[in-house]
């Protein structure tokens, strides 16, 4: 859960927009005009600007949720928020480090962590508050040394970051995951006849699932259906289809299936001591299947079951007339973003929508960060990349609902498509 983007403050959201490459510059979708100082005829003219962006949006959404394949990446952005509530990687560090973690007001880094900060030459006014930064200077320091607080500080902070990544979520809370559950409503119902929907996720939480739950879809998630649920491979082939009771025909493909790949584990898998992965309800510590915040995020992604989970990452980027969505991630893992730069520049049938609430912001000064410059630049020339500049909860909203349509109005669509491109 070590990707995000920062959450959007009130003082630092600028509104959702897209950048639309044929006008070179960012259409805004709000009709607000609270503070702009219009007059009538340039109000009229910005309710018009702000209406035709709207409808631009969603028919490029509609025409992009339509394709063959739909592939998301969700980062940890998506269980960020007043809402959510997911822990920050800031709070993951006060938590981990301080003595007073929680408290408004000054920090103070407990003695325990102070006396491991100084043991592996971390240096907070370089590194600042990052807990991936911590971990992995721990984890370098112990490949070279055998100590014992270093060691007793990095087993307590991977109990810290399971315990607050499994407690947030509220089981009697309806409203908390109410973006989840539109997210997933309205892009499981595709065609049956298209391919099922792909998520990934860098999360280790839960919201996904329990989201799925709450409204009857199923989760196809590589693990076996019977108890004790065993991950296998061989699970992600599976499918749910609905056959008559006379056991006619071969039957028809179960809508709101997806299937569900949690690249850096979750906080529900457990590791036993022959090997097996099991989805079981609180893990012990030590047993959790987790790719824990560190540099070393992409060695561990080169054993099982993190390993299958990438090749099925990889392997969705390489299919053809596919759309990737991606939301709530910060581009920081390298094994999860050089892919993702390398299909957009090699995959001439993949569409790209990089979803971020700070997506302007971004882009607006060259060279500070590395993919930021490279996706902007291939939207700018026209190729097929779009950004979209919304939270998780905005997106969700902007999402159209693919079953509005009737059948005769979608044939006039895809007709109209395809009269219309030149």
């Amino acid at each position: 859960m070590a990707t995000t983007s920062p959450v959007p403050t009130a003082a630092a959201k600028q509104g959702v927009s897209f950048y639309d490459p044929n006008d070179k510059g960012w259409r805004r979708l709000s009709e607000d005009a609270t503070g702009l100082g219009l007059g009538p005829v340039e109000l009229k003219e910005h309710f018009a600007r702000a209406k035709a962006a709207n409808a631009a949006l969603k028919e490029f959404l509609l025409s992009s949720l339509q394709m063959q394949h739909v592939v998301l990446l969700a980062g940890s952005g998506t269980s960020l928020g007043d809402v959510v509530n997911g822990p920050s990687m800031g709070a993951l560090w006060d938590h981990c480090v301080n003595a007073n973690p929680g408290i408004s007001g000054k920090r103070i880094i407990a003695p325990k962590a102070a006396e491991v900060i100084g043991l592996v030459g971390f240096d907070v006014t370089v590194d600042r508050e990052n807990i991936e930064a911590l971990l992995s200077r721990c984890d370098a320091f112990l490949h070279l040394n055998d100590n014992d607080p270093v060691k007793s500080f990095v087993a307590a902070s991977k109990s810290m970051i399971l315990q607050k990544c499994s407690e947030f979520v509220d089981p009697k809370d309806n409203l908390q995951l109410q973006a989840h559950r539109t997210f997933l409503h309205r892009l499981s119902r595709r065609r049956s006849r298209d391919s099922r929907l792909k998520l990934f996720t860098t999360n280790y939480d839960l919201c996904f699932e329990t989201a799925a739950a709450r409204q009857g879809l199923v989760v196809l998630d590589g693990f076996s259906f019977s108890q004790p649920r065993l991950f296998d491979p061989r699970f992600f082939s599976y499918d749910i289809v609905r056959r008559s009771q006379t056991g006619d025909g071969v039957g028809t493909p179960v809508e709101g299936v997806f299937l569900l790949c949690k690249l850096h584990g979750s906080v529900n898998w457990a590791r036993s001591k022959d090997g097996y992965i099991e989805a079981v309800e609180r893990p012990e510590p030590e047993d959790v299947c987790m790719i824990f915040p560190a540099k070393g995020k992409y060695q561990q992604s080169y054993i099982q079951p993190h390993l299958e989970l990438v090749s099925q990452y990889l392997s969705a980027l390489r299919e053809p007339n596919t759309c990737l969505i991606i939301v709530g991630f910060g581009f920081n893992d390298d094994h999860l973003s050089e892919p993702i730069l390398a299909a957009a520049r090699t995959n001439p049938h993949l569409r790209l929508i990089i979803v971020d609430p700070f997506a302007e912001s971004n882009t607006a000064v060259a060279g500070k960060h590395q993919y930021w410059d490279a996706f902007f630049e291939a939207s700018r020339q026209n190729e097929d990349v779009h950004l979209v500049n919304a939270s998780f909860q905005e997106f969700a909203e902007l999402i159209p609902d693919l079953k509005s349509l009737t059948p005769a109005e979608r044939l006039a669509k895809d007709i109209k498509r395809l009269v219309t491109t030149p």
